[in-house]
């Protein structure tokens, strides 16, 4: 049994005169200690389907199973990372990545120890006493993930972490993501607009259809895991990016006459 699994998902948002489909019969698994991305054009459901694993979205059809256990909302079980770092300006960077531990009811002490933990795992020692506005947003990013791993989730859901952050900044934080997971064996399941990203990351790409998105297949990376950032020059690498550009442009551009054909 996969840890993760979504089937025959569905989602239709909008009143009844104004029905938009955004996910149309979505099948896919994710197995455990395993990354997977989730690769499609703009406005396919990709965000979507992820705020449902998290339990943020309720789904109206279909089925998502975790450890086989059905989602029905949030869970301890799963650490969402978002684009932005949503961290508290009033706490601290020790008391951000906290946060969960102290809602959860732990000690300051057990907050404190495990805080001290992931905020090294993550490269931020030094700086536990530093608020937000003090730190670049890669660090601020770095606290938003040691805030997700500190709970000790089965499966990390991540929205384009690094979509705000400057190409030099992403390749950098790609390389620390790939190091924290070999650390950690997390299972993460990631949403990314960037094929290199995807191709560097991953072990599978799902690759989605435009809206109503569906899987339209799933690609897998056949590169040694975890992987030098010198991989991107492999002439393998750029083939990748050929196939996957491939399986989507269609999409994209039909995706863009959707979004402009609207009233």
């Amino acid at each position: 049994m996969a840890l993760l699994e979504v089937r025959n998902l569905c989602m239709t948002f909008g009143a009844a005169d104004k029905q938009v489909e955004v996910l149309q019969d979505v099948n896919f698994d994710v197995e455990e200690g395993e990354f997977v991305s989730i690769l499609g054009p703009s406005g396919c459901g990709k965000t979507t389907s992820l705020r449902m694993i998290g339990g943020l979205v309720p789904h109206e059809q279909g089925s998502i199973r975790i450890a086989g256990s059905e989602v029905l909302g949030p869970g301890k079980d799963r650490g969402f990372v978002f684009q932005q770092d949503g961290l508290y300006p009033w706490l601290t960077v020790m008391e951000n990545v906290g946060f969960g531990l102290r809602i959860r009811g732990a000690a300051r002490a057990e907050r404190q120890a495990a805080g001290q933990r992931f905020i090294d795992l993550v490269g931020l020692s030094g700086f536990e006493k530093y608020f937000p506005y003090e730190i670049s947003g890669g660090m601020r990013q770095r606290t938003n993930l040691a805030r997700a791993l500190v709970i000790d989730p089965a499966i990390l859901l991540m929205d384009e972490p690094f979509a705000a952050l400057d190409a030099q900044n992403r390749e950098i934080m790609q390389q620390e993501l790939l190091r924290i997971c070999t650390q950690t064996g997390k299972t993460v399941l990631l949403v990314t607009h960037q094929i290199d990203e995807a191709i560097y990351l991953s072990k599978r790409v799902i690759v989605m259809s435009a809206r109503p998105g569906r899987v339209k297949t799933v690609v897998p990376i056949e590169f040694p895991w975890p992987r030098p950032l010198e991989i991107k020059r492999d002439p393998r690498f750029i083939e990748y990016m050929g196939i996957l550009w491939e399986l989507i442009e269609a999409d994209v551009k039909r995706g863009q006459l959707q979004v402009s054909s609207r009233p």
